[in-house]
């Protein structure tokens, strides 16, 4: 059986994983959805009660039927790269080929419908308290008052963005900024802005959960540093253990969030407490097992790989 892998041509960390599943004798073919229709090829049949389809892709022949997993890791717009582009054609071509896929039988890293409601930060907060995280306040808002009061409760904050910089507009990124309750919040009434209390950090954590592996990292943070993404600290990431009660809730959180996969952020403080910043679906891991020689890749490679006891059983039959 065969693992398909959603993603761009050019991506390292993809590159990482197919070594991987080359390596486990398993089958692997590689698509962009911008590349259909085009490269790609589908048929879905539905009739007489049931269902078959192929995915064609530089003449490699995939049936639905051999699917045994679909890695999501950074697909294109569906139809992108056709000869005319339009809404429609993507809207189109997104229901044939996601549709088609989910009729399979197959195992998700991660599934769209959850990756997607993974990506609300707002939804990850609550699930992180769910989850027994420590999370320092937040709110989200488009009052200027209650910016104003919440900034005057906790000093100092941080404002970032909520979904990421908007990939058409550069320009209007919002870096993740401290500011004081000095601050003018007029600008809030524009747009929704996320507030958090700032914790002074002496180290970022990066924390990454493949299935139930768990592997973190740590780097050392500088004096006031605000965002650990950005900027060379001079100290490098280097693998660290992870405490029972952040594996407890990390596996609470996935299990919540139905994540196969999944890469936490996280501020240590002066005190060692890890807390709640992120959790983003799809992050990436591939500078943090170049630099800390941690197995991600190859823990990725053998989930994909696995066939559940449900599908081992079916093929029994």
């Amino acid at each position: 059986m065969t693992v398909l892998i959603l993603t761009s041509e050019e991506d390292v960390t993809a590159d990482m994983v197919v070594a991987g599943l080359h390596s486990l004798g398993t089958p692997v073919l590689r698509l962009n959805p911008a590349d259909l229709p085009g490269k790609a090829v589908l048929s879905a049949d539905y009739a007489h009660g049931d269902f078959t389809g192929h995915l064609s892709v530089n003449g490699h022949v995939l049936s639905m039927g051999g699917l045994r997993s679909v890695w999501v890791r950074r697909p294109g717009e569906p139809a992108a790269h056709a000869p005319e582009p339009s809404p429609w054609l993507t809207a189109e071509t997104r229901q044939a080929l996601y549709g088609m896929l989910y009729s399979a039988t197959a195992r998700w890293m991660n599934h769209p419908r959850d990756a997607e409601r993974a990506r609300l930060k707002p939804w990850q907060l609550r699930v992180a308290h769910l989850s027994g995280f420590a999370v320092p306040p937040t709110v989200f808002t488009t009052s200027p008052r209650l910016a104003r009061e919440f900034a005057e409760e906790h000093k100092d904050v941080v404002v970032k963005s909520a979904s990421g910089p908007p990939p058409e507009e550069p320009g209007m990124a919002l870096p993740t900024t401290l500011i004081g309750p000095e601050a003018d919040f007029s600008a809030v009434a524009a747009g929704p802005a996320l507030l958090q209390r700032y914790v002074p950090k002496r180290a970022d954590i990066r924390l990454t959960c493949v299935g139930t592996q768990l592997f973190a990292a740590r780097k050392a943070a500088e004096p006031g540093q605000v965002d650990g993404r950005y900027g060379d600290t001079g100290h490098p990431w280097q693998p660290v253990s992870v405490p029972g009660r952040i594996a407890a809730s990390v596996r609470e959180y996935a299990a919540l969030a139905s994540l196969a996969y999944a890469a936490f952020d996280f501020a240590e403080d002066e005190d060692g407490v890890w807390w709640f910043l992120e959790c983003n679906q799809g992050g990436q891991f591939g500078f943090i097992e170049l630099e800390t020689g941690q197995p991600i890749a190859e823990s990725v490679a053998r989930w994909l790989s696995h066939v559940p006891a449900h599908l081992r059983l079916a093929g029994r039959r």
